[in-house]
């Protein structure tokens, strides 16, 4: 694997292949404020759209397990999953391991989340109805014993709903590199499809349902992803709009230039998506008995 675009094969050992990057590899540079307390630019703007892509999320958990069951979000960020899973009636909570994002979730969405990661949470042995590890695991140190925690945290029959980038996506080949789900070195871990499979049956879950094609993450990865081949930064406006990144002229110039190719890139992925090569996958497991 090369060890400064973090791509592989997908089949390491705990379901993916391992990332690690040279020193300021791949990082947004230049973070101008603190985003894990300030609202993205334009999220007023992105809010409906958000609230679209909740309800599909809750749509895959409710084939696994309807509401009023207990429902945690595992790594939950500003808490807005978990508002909209309160009013979809499951019984929702979630933590956080950034303080400052557990912070905003109170100010922004009157949600409470517990202020620890994966390792340092405590739930009762077979106390949760479902699980949802929303684009966590690529984060983490060690998947395979996140999965592990959140197993023994599930009733029998409980479900497990996981959502990674695809490193076997049509994007991934496409991108290389400069790949936006890429993103070194905050995703530490890639995987495939098997992969994935593969880890969740490891820990005694039976995936049910892979979801190819998602709104959520796909389109716009795309597009960034082809975007970067423009810019100095990789991603530079998502980092920008997340306030990750300082205002640069010639990037964002780039950026807009590229405006165009967003409903071919909509397209494009719609077909890798079709053809189970979609930029990201969404993966729900039950807990066998």
């Amino acid at each position: 694997m090369d060890p400064v675009s973090g791509i592989g094969n997908g089949s390491g050992e705990g379901g993916g292949e391992r990332t690690s990057a040279a020193p300021g590899a791949g990082g947004p540079g230049g973070a101008v404020d603190d985003p894990s307390r300030a609202s993205p630019r334009g999220a007023w703007l992105a809010a409906p759209v958000l609230a679209a892509f909740d309800r599909r999320r809750l749509a895959m958990l409710r084939a696994g397990v309807p509401p009023p069951a207990r429902l945690v979000d595992a790594g939950a960020g500003r808490g807005r999953f978990v508002a909209a899973a309160r009013r979809a009636g499951y019984d929702a909570e979630g933590f956080e391991p950034d303080p400052g994002r557990a912070a905003a979730a109170a100010a922004v969405y009157g949600v409470a989340l517990r202020t620890a990661g994966i390792e340092e949470v405590e739930y009762g042995a077979g106390s949760v109805d479902a699980v949802c590890a929303w684009h966590v695991l690529e984060h983490v140190a060690d998947p395979d014993a996140a999965v592990g925690l959140m197993v023994g945290w599930l009733r029998p029959g409980g479900a497990l709903l996981v959502g990674v980038p695809n490193l076997d996506s049509l994007q991934s080949r496409l991108g290389g590199e400069r790949w936006y789900h890429l993103d070194l070195p905050r995703h530490r871990t890639h995987f495939t499809p098997a992969g994935v499979h593969a880890l969740l049956r490891r820990h005694g879950l039976e995936p049910v349902r892979t979801h190819h094609v998602l709104a959520e993450h796909n389109p716009f990865g795309m597009w960034q992803t082809l975007a970067n081949r423009l810019t100095r930064r990789r991603s530079y406006l998502f980092h920008l709009l997340k306030r990750e990144a300082p205002l640069d002229a010639r990037d964002l110039a780039a950026s807009l230039l590229a405006l165009p190719l967003l409903p071919i890139a909509a397209l494009l992925e719609l077909a890798a998506g079709l053809a189970h090569r979609g930029g990201t996958i969404a993966v729900l497991a039950v807990k066998r008995p």
